[in-house]
C-alpha cells in the first residue's frame, strides 16, 4: 500500500510539473517577474524613496524610473547620480515547481508517518501464543537439571546456549524489576 501511496505521490506531482511548463511556454515574462528598482537617498529637502517600476533591462536607470521627478529640471542631474538603479529579474514559475515539490515531498512524508502510525499497532500486536511459551520456558528454568554437570558445556554450541540462556535470565530480571517500571 506505501509504494501505491508513494507511486501516486509521484505521479502527481510529476503531472503538476508538466502542467506548470506548459503554461510557462503558454505565456511570455509575467510582468512580475522583472523590474527595475531605484533606490534613491534623500537629497536637499527631499526624502529618500524606492522606486520600481517594469520597463526593459537598457531603460533602467533613473531618467526612466524616477516618476514624477521630486526635483526641478536643474537638479535632476544631480539627484539622478545618487540613485542607485538595478535590473531584477526572477522566474516565478521556477519558484512555484519548487513549492509544490516541497510540499509534495512533506505531504508524502506525512503521508507515511500516518501509514506507520495506523499499521504499527497491528505489526506489533500481542501474539497469543508466544506468553505460554515463554510460561514454559520459565518453569523449565525452575526445575533442577539432572544434566547440569560435566555432560554440560562440551561443545561451543552449549556453551553460547547456555549463556544466552543467563542473558534471558538477567533481561528479565531487569524488565520486571521495580525501579525500571514506569507508572
Amino acid at each position: 500500500m506505501s509504494c501505491r501511496a508513494g507511486s501516486w505521490m509521484f505521479a502527481a506531482a510529476a503531472v503538476i510539473v508538466c502542467l506548470l511548463d506548459a503554461a510557462v511556454f503558454a505565456e511570455a515574462k509575467n510582468f512580475e517577474d522583472v523590474r527595475c528598482k531605484c533606490i534613491c537617498p534623500p537629497y536637499r529637502n527631499i526624502s529618500g524613496n524606492i522606486y520600481n517600476i517594469n520597463v526593459t533591462q537598457k531603460d533602467c536607470n533613473c531618467l526612466h524610473v524616477v516618476d514624477p521627478m521630486p526635483v526641478p529640471g536643474h537638479d535632476v542631474e544631480a539627484y539622478c547620480l545618487l540613485c542607485e538603479c538595478k535590473y531584477e529579474e526572477r522566474s516565478s514559475n521556477t519558484i512555484k515547481v519548487t513549492i509544490i515539490i516541497y510540499l509534495s515531498v512533506v505531504g508524502a512524508l506525512l503521508l507515511y508517518m500516518l501509514f506507520l502510525l495506523l499499521v504499527d499497532p497491528l505489526i506489533r500486536k500481542h501474539d497469543p501464543y508466544t506468553q505460554p511459551l515463554h510460561n514454559e520456558e520459565d518453569s523449565e528454568e525452575m526445575r533442577p537439571r539432572a544434566d547440569a554437570g560435566s555432560a554440560r558445556g562440551n561443545t561451543v554450541l552449549e556453551r553460547v546456549e547456555g549463556a544466552q540462556q543467563r542473558w534471558k535470565k538477567q533481561d528479565n530480571y531487569l524488565d520486571h524489576s521495580p525501579a525500571r517500571t514506569i507508572k
